[in-house]
Protein backbone atom coordinates (compact mmCIF):
# COMPACT_ATOMS: atom_id res chain seq x y z
CA UNK A 1 0.00 0.00 0.00
CA UNK A 2 1.37 3.40 -1.02
CA UNK A 3 0.21 6.84 0.13
CA UNK A 4 1.65 10.35 0.21
CA UNK A 5 2.71 12.35 3.23
CA UNK A 6 0.00 14.87 2.44
CA UNK A 7 -2.56 12.07 2.81
CA UNK A 8 -0.96 10.91 6.06
CA UNK A 9 -1.04 14.38 7.62
CA UNK A 10 -4.64 14.95 6.56
CA UNK A 11 -5.60 11.56 8.03
CA UNK A 12 -3.76 12.23 11.29
CA UNK A 13 -5.38 15.65 11.66
CA UNK A 14 -8.80 14.07 11.24
CA UNK A 15 -8.03 11.22 13.65
CA UNK A 16 -6.64 13.63 16.25
CA UNK A 17 -9.62 16.04 16.06
CA UNK A 18 -7.45 18.81 14.65
CA UNK A 19 -9.36 19.06 11.36
CA UNK A 20 -12.27 18.86 11.84
CA UNK A 21 -12.69 19.41 15.55
CA UNK A 22 -14.77 16.84 17.39
CA UNK A 23 -17.66 16.58 19.78
CA UNK A 24 -15.84 14.27 22.21
CA UNK A 25 -15.44 15.08 25.88
CA UNK A 26 -11.99 15.45 27.47
CA UNK A 27 -11.69 11.73 28.18
CA UNK A 28 -12.61 10.92 24.59
CA UNK A 29 -9.95 13.28 23.26
CA UNK A 30 -7.32 11.83 25.60
CA UNK A 31 -8.31 8.28 24.60
CA UNK A 32 -7.91 9.07 20.89
CA UNK A 33 -4.57 10.81 21.46
CA UNK A 34 -3.30 7.85 23.51
CA UNK A 35 -2.84 10.19 26.47
CA UNK A 36 -2.25 13.93 26.83
CA UNK A 37 1.05 15.11 28.26
CA UNK A 38 0.15 16.93 31.47
CA UNK A 39 3.43 18.17 32.93
CA UNK A 40 1.94 21.64 32.43
CA UNK A 41 -1.77 21.49 33.17
CA UNK A 42 -2.62 24.59 31.15
CA UNK A 43 -0.97 23.08 28.05
CA UNK A 44 -2.95 19.87 28.47
CA UNK A 45 -6.15 21.90 28.81
CA UNK A 46 -5.31 23.78 25.59
CA UNK A 47 -4.64 20.54 23.71
CA UNK A 48 -8.05 19.19 24.71
CA UNK A 49 -10.01 22.42 24.21
CA UNK A 50 -8.60 23.06 20.73
CA UNK A 51 -9.83 19.64 19.61
CA UNK A 52 -13.39 20.23 20.75
CA UNK A 53 -15.71 22.32 18.62
CA UNK A 54 -17.00 24.14 21.70
CA UNK A 55 -14.35 23.23 24.23
CA UNK A 56 -13.41 25.60 27.05
CA UNK A 57 -10.42 25.38 29.40
CA UNK A 58 -11.06 23.30 32.50
CA UNK A 59 -12.47 20.14 30.91
CA UNK A 60 -9.35 18.06 31.59
CA UNK A 61 -9.22 18.98 35.28
CA UNK A 62 -12.93 18.19 35.52
CA UNK A 63 -12.34 14.77 33.93
CA UNK A 64 -9.55 14.07 36.42
CA UNK A 65 -11.88 15.04 39.28
CA UNK A 66 -14.61 12.81 37.83
CA UNK A 67 -12.03 10.01 37.50
CA UNK A 68 -12.70 9.46 33.81
CA UNK A 69 -9.00 10.32 33.44
CA UNK A 70 -6.05 9.37 35.62
CA UNK A 71 -2.85 11.41 35.94
CA UNK A 72 0.40 9.52 36.34
CA UNK A 73 3.98 9.28 35.11
CA UNK A 74 3.83 7.37 31.85
CA UNK A 75 5.30 7.88 28.36
CA UNK A 76 8.92 9.07 28.42
CA UNK A 77 8.69 9.37 32.19
CA UNK A 78 6.47 12.47 31.91
CA UNK A 79 3.10 13.13 33.50
CA UNK A 80 0.16 12.18 31.31
CA UNK A 81 -3.60 12.23 31.62
CA UNK A 82 -4.78 8.79 30.45
CA UNK A 83 -8.06 6.95 30.30
CA UNK A 84 -8.30 4.08 32.82
CA UNK A 85 -8.37 1.49 30.03
CA UNK A 86 -5.07 2.65 28.48
CA UNK A 87 -3.15 3.61 31.62
CA UNK A 88 -2.40 0.01 32.76
CA UNK A 89 -0.95 -0.87 29.34
CA UNK A 90 1.22 2.26 29.20
CA UNK A 91 2.50 1.69 32.75
CA UNK A 92 3.24 -1.96 32.03
CA UNK A 93 5.42 -1.16 29.03
CA UNK A 94 7.19 1.67 30.84
CA UNK A 95 7.88 -0.67 33.74
CA UNK A 96 9.19 -3.36 31.41
CA UNK A 97 12.22 -1.15 30.66
CA UNK A 98 13.42 -1.73 34.26
CA UNK A 99 15.38 1.52 34.06
CA UNK A 100 15.85 1.59 37.84
CA UNK A 101 17.94 -1.58 37.60
CA UNK A 102 20.55 0.08 35.38
CA UNK A 103 23.81 1.17 36.97
CA UNK A 104 23.63 4.74 35.68
CA UNK A 105 20.15 5.22 37.15
CA UNK A 106 21.30 3.87 40.52
CA UNK A 107 24.32 6.21 40.50
CA UNK A 108 22.19 9.22 39.62
CA UNK A 109 19.39 8.62 42.12
CA UNK A 110 20.99 6.56 44.86
CA UNK A 111 18.33 3.87 45.03
CA UNK A 112 18.94 0.18 44.46
CA UNK A 113 16.47 -2.24 42.83
CA UNK A 114 15.89 -3.63 46.33
CA UNK A 115 14.99 -0.11 47.55
CA UNK A 116 12.48 0.30 44.73
CA UNK A 117 10.92 -3.11 45.40
CA UNK A 118 10.58 -2.24 49.09
CA UNK A 119 9.00 1.12 48.25
CA UNK A 120 6.52 -0.49 45.87
CA UNK A 121 5.28 -2.65 48.73
CA UNK A 122 5.38 0.13 51.33
CA UNK A 123 3.77 2.85 49.20
CA UNK A 124 1.17 0.49 47.81
CA UNK A 125 0.15 -0.29 51.38
CA UNK A 126 0.33 3.31 52.66
CA UNK A 127 -1.87 4.59 49.82
CA UNK A 128 -4.23 1.64 49.62
CA UNK A 129 -7.07 3.62 51.19
CA UNK A 130 -5.70 7.17 51.47
CA UNK A 131 -4.91 10.28 49.46
CA UNK A 132 -1.76 12.01 50.73
CA UNK A 133 0.33 15.02 49.80
CA UNK A 134 3.96 14.42 48.90
CA UNK A 135 5.01 15.62 52.35
CA UNK A 136 2.56 13.27 54.04
CA UNK A 137 3.65 10.35 51.87
CA UNK A 138 7.34 10.99 52.51
CA UNK A 139 6.70 11.30 56.24
CA UNK A 140 4.88 7.96 56.23
CA UNK A 141 7.74 6.32 54.34
CA UNK A 142 10.42 7.79 56.60
CA UNK A 143 8.70 6.19 59.56
CA UNK A 144 10.54 3.11 58.30
CA UNK A 145 14.25 3.52 58.95
CA UNK A 146 15.34 1.69 55.81
CA UNK A 147 14.11 4.60 53.68
CA UNK A 148 16.04 7.31 55.57
CA UNK A 149 18.96 7.34 53.05
CA UNK A 150 16.45 8.17 50.28
CA UNK A 151 14.92 11.22 51.95
CA UNK A 152 16.54 13.77 49.62
CA UNK A 153 15.36 11.95 46.51
CA UNK A 154 11.89 11.36 47.94
CA UNK A 155 11.50 15.09 48.52
CA UNK A 156 12.82 16.02 45.07
CA UNK A 157 10.27 17.68 42.81
CA UNK A 158 11.49 15.58 39.88
CA UNK A 159 9.98 12.42 41.34
CA UNK A 160 12.64 10.15 39.84
CA UNK A 161 12.34 7.47 42.52
CA UNK A 162 8.54 7.66 42.46
CA UNK A 163 8.20 6.96 38.73
CA UNK A 164 9.08 3.24 38.98
CA UNK A 165 6.42 2.99 41.70
CA UNK A 166 3.86 4.46 39.31
CA UNK A 167 4.87 2.06 36.55
CA UNK A 168 4.33 -0.87 38.91
CA UNK A 169 0.91 0.37 40.00
CA UNK A 170 1.79 1.48 43.54
CA UNK A 171 0.81 5.12 43.12
CA UNK A 172 -0.69 7.73 40.83
CA UNK A 173 -1.63 11.37 41.25
CA UNK A 174 -4.70 11.96 43.37
CA UNK A 175 -7.27 14.76 43.13
CA UNK A 176 -5.73 18.23 43.13
CA UNK A 177 -5.71 20.00 46.48
CA UNK A 178 -5.38 23.57 45.29
CA UNK A 179 -1.80 23.82 44.04
CA UNK A 180 -0.70 20.87 46.18
CA UNK A 181 0.07 17.57 44.47
CA UNK A 182 -1.49 14.50 46.03
CA UNK A 183 -0.89 10.78 45.55
CA UNK A 184 -2.96 7.67 46.00
CA UNK A 185 -3.07 4.08 44.86
CA UNK A 186 -4.80 3.72 41.45
CA UNK A 187 -6.96 0.93 42.88
CA UNK A 188 -8.19 3.39 45.53
CA UNK A 189 -8.86 6.09 42.94
CA UNK A 190 -10.56 3.73 40.47
CA UNK A 191 -12.62 0.88 41.93
CA UNK A 192 -12.44 -1.04 38.63
CA UNK A 193 -8.66 -0.69 38.32
CA UNK A 194 -7.47 -3.97 36.75
CA UNK A 195 -3.86 -3.85 37.91
CA UNK A 196 -0.75 -3.83 35.72
CA UNK A 197 -0.88 -6.44 32.95
CA UNK A 198 1.99 -8.49 31.54
CA UNK A 199 3.89 -6.50 28.86
CA UNK A 200 3.00 -9.00 26.14
CA UNK A 201 -0.67 -8.48 27.02
CA UNK A 202 -0.29 -4.70 27.25
CA UNK A 203 1.62 -4.18 23.99
CA UNK A 204 -1.23 -4.90 21.53
CA UNK A 205 -3.52 -2.52 23.44
CA UNK A 206 -1.10 0.39 23.36
CA UNK A 207 0.19 -0.20 19.82
CA UNK A 208 -3.39 -0.28 18.52
CA UNK A 209 -4.24 3.00 20.27
CA UNK A 210 -1.01 4.66 19.12
CA UNK A 211 -1.39 3.70 15.46
CA UNK A 212 -5.01 4.83 15.54
CA UNK A 213 -3.77 8.40 16.00
CA UNK A 214 -0.17 8.53 14.70
CA UNK A 215 0.08 5.85 12.05
CA UNK A 216 1.62 4.86 9.78
CA UNK A 217 4.58 4.36 12.12
CA UNK A 218 7.51 1.99 12.54
CA UNK A 219 8.21 0.00 15.72
CA UNK A 220 11.17 2.29 16.45
CA UNK A 221 8.93 5.37 16.27
CA UNK A 222 6.48 3.81 18.71
CA UNK A 223 9.32 3.04 21.13
CA UNK A 224 10.77 6.56 20.82
CA UNK A 225 7.35 8.00 21.73
CA UNK A 226 6.91 5.55 24.61
CA UNK A 227 10.33 5.09 26.24
CA UNK A 228 12.81 7.21 24.25
CA UNK A 229 14.24 3.97 22.83
CA UNK A 230 14.72 2.13 26.12
CA UNK A 231 13.04 -1.10 24.99
CA UNK A 232 14.90 -3.85 23.13
CA UNK A 233 14.37 -3.40 19.40
CA UNK A 234 13.78 -7.13 19.00
CA UNK A 235 11.04 -7.02 21.64
CA UNK A 236 9.18 -4.13 20.01
CA UNK A 237 9.45 -5.70 16.56
CA UNK A 238 8.10 -8.96 17.97
CA UNK A 239 5.08 -7.15 19.40
CA UNK A 240 4.37 -5.60 15.99
CA UNK A 241 4.88 -8.89 14.13
CA UNK A 242 2.52 -10.72 16.48
CA UNK A 243 -0.26 -8.34 15.50
CA UNK A 244 -0.02 -9.97 12.06
CA UNK A 245 -3.10 -9.30 9.89
CA UNK A 246 -4.39 -6.55 12.17
CA UNK A 247 -1.60 -4.31 10.82
CA UNK A 248 -0.93 -3.29 7.22
CA UNK A 249 2.46 -2.15 5.96
CA UNK A 250 2.40 1.24 4.24
CA UNK A 251 4.97 2.87 1.96
CA UNK A 252 4.88 6.63 2.50
CA UNK A 253 7.12 8.11 -0.17
CA UNK A 254 9.88 5.59 0.57
CA UNK A 255 9.40 5.26 4.34
CA UNK A 256 7.75 2.09 5.62
CA UNK A 257 5.37 2.16 8.57
CA UNK A 258 2.32 0.30 9.83
CA UNK A 259 -1.33 1.27 10.01
CA UNK A 260 -4.16 -0.61 11.63
CA UNK A 261 -5.73 -2.74 8.89
CA UNK A 262 -9.14 -1.37 9.86
CA UNK A 263 -7.86 2.13 8.94
CA UNK A 264 -6.08 1.22 5.70
CA UNK A 265 -8.94 1.95 3.29
CA UNK A 266 -9.74 5.20 5.09
CA UNK A 267 -6.12 6.34 4.81
CA UNK A 268 -5.92 5.38 1.13
CA UNK A 269 -9.10 7.36 0.38
CA UNK A 270 -8.00 10.48 2.33
CA UNK A 271 -7.53 13.61 0.26
CA UNK A 272 -4.73 16.05 1.16
CA UNK A 273 -5.83 18.96 3.35
CA UNK A 274 -5.42 22.64 2.61
CA UNK A 275 -5.68 24.19 6.06
CA UNK A 276 -4.00 26.28 8.75
CA UNK A 277 -4.21 25.40 12.42
CA UNK A 278 -2.77 26.61 15.71
CA UNK A 279 -1.87 24.06 18.39
CA UNK A 280 -0.56 24.73 21.87
CA UNK A 281 2.69 23.85 23.65
CA UNK A 282 3.53 20.20 24.34
CA UNK A 283 0.95 19.12 21.78
CA UNK A 284 0.53 15.43 20.98
CA UNK A 285 0.49 16.17 17.24
CA UNK A 286 4.27 16.51 17.34
CA UNK A 287 5.00 14.44 20.47
CA UNK A 288 3.39 11.35 18.90
CA UNK A 289 5.68 11.09 15.85
CA UNK A 290 8.50 12.92 17.65
CA UNK A 291 10.32 16.16 16.92
CA UNK A 292 13.01 14.21 15.03
CA UNK A 293 10.58 13.46 12.18
CA UNK A 294 11.99 15.75 9.49
CA UNK A 295 8.98 15.33 7.19
CA UNK A 296 6.67 16.71 9.85
CA UNK A 297 9.18 19.21 11.27
CA UNK A 298 12.09 20.39 9.07
CA UNK A 299 15.34 19.45 10.80
CA UNK A 300 16.85 22.93 10.57
CA UNK A 301 13.87 24.29 12.55
CA UNK A 302 13.70 21.58 15.20
CA UNK A 303 15.40 23.74 17.85
CA UNK A 304 12.58 26.29 17.53
CA UNK A 305 10.07 23.64 18.58
CA UNK A 306 12.10 21.35 20.87
CA UNK A 307 13.70 23.91 23.14
CA UNK A 308 15.80 24.02 26.29
CA UNK A 309 14.63 22.17 29.43
CA UNK A 310 12.29 19.99 27.38
CA UNK A 311 9.94 22.83 26.39
CA UNK A 312 7.86 22.14 23.26
CA UNK A 313 6.70 25.30 21.50
CA UNK A 314 3.17 26.07 20.31
CA UNK A 315 2.74 25.09 16.66
CA UNK A 316 1.54 26.56 13.40
CA UNK A 317 0.37 23.82 11.03
CA UNK A 318 0.03 24.44 7.31
CA UNK A 319 -1.52 21.50 5.46
CA UNK A 320 -0.64 19.29 8.41
CA UNK A 321 3.08 20.14 8.49
CA UNK A 322 4.72 22.26 11.16
CA UNK A 323 5.47 25.56 9.45
CA UNK A 324 6.05 27.90 12.37
CA UNK A 325 5.54 28.65 16.04
CA UNK A 326 3.59 31.21 18.03
CA UNK A 327 3.78 32.94 21.38
CA UNK A 328 1.03 34.65 23.36
CA UNK A 329 1.83 37.81 25.29
CA UNK A 330 -1.19 39.30 26.96
CA UNK A 331 -3.92 39.36 24.33
CA UNK A 332 -1.52 39.22 21.35
CA UNK A 333 -0.41 36.08 19.55
CA UNK A 334 2.81 36.60 17.59
CA UNK A 335 3.29 34.05 14.80
CA UNK A 336 6.79 33.24 13.50
CA UNK A 337 6.78 31.33 10.22
CA UNK A 338 9.78 29.23 9.18
CA UNK A 339 12.08 30.41 6.40
CA UNK A 340 10.52 33.88 6.44
CA UNK A 341 7.44 32.49 4.72
CA UNK A 342 4.51 34.93 4.59
CA UNK A 343 2.04 34.35 7.40
CA UNK A 344 -1.42 33.28 6.13
CA UNK A 345 -3.10 36.02 8.16
CA UNK A 346 -6.67 35.44 6.99
CA UNK A 347 -6.57 31.77 7.99
CA UNK A 348 -4.71 32.57 11.20
CA UNK A 349 -7.33 35.11 12.24
CA UNK A 350 -10.01 32.45 11.82
CA UNK A 351 -7.93 30.07 13.95
CA UNK A 352 -7.39 32.78 16.54
CA UNK A 353 -11.10 32.60 17.40
CA UNK A 354 -10.72 28.93 18.35
CA UNK A 355 -7.48 29.64 20.22
CA UNK A 356 -9.13 32.47 22.15
CA UNK A 357 -11.92 30.09 23.21
CA UNK A 358 -9.46 27.34 24.18
CA UNK A 359 -7.32 29.73 26.23
CA UNK A 360 -10.25 31.59 27.77
CA UNK A 361 -8.98 34.89 26.31
CA UNK A 362 -11.78 36.35 24.15
CA UNK A 363 -9.79 39.37 22.90
CA UNK A 364 -6.81 37.64 21.27
CA UNK A 365 -5.32 39.23 18.16
CA UNK A 366 -2.81 37.78 15.67
CA UNK A 367 0.37 39.45 14.50
CA UNK A 368 3.20 38.15 12.31
CA UNK A 369 6.58 38.33 14.02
Amino acid sequence: MQVSWDQVFAWRMRRQFVDPRGEMDAAGVARRLCGVQAQVTSSAETAVALRRSAGLPGALVEALAARTLIKTWAMRGTLHALTPDLAPAALSLMGSTRTWEKAIWQRNFGASPQDIAAMVDAVGDILSDRILTREELVTALLAQQRFHPLEEQLRSGWGAVLKPLAWQGALCHGPADGNTVTFTNPAHLLPDWPGIPDPDTAAPVLIDAYLGAYGPAAPETFDAWLTRGQLRKTTVRKWFSELDDSLTAVDVEGRTGYIRTEDADDLAATEPSSSVHLLGPFDQYVLGPGTADTVLLPGDHRAKVSRAAGWISPLVLVDGRIAGTWEATGDTVAVSMFDNAPAPLAELKAEAEHLARALGRPDLSITAA
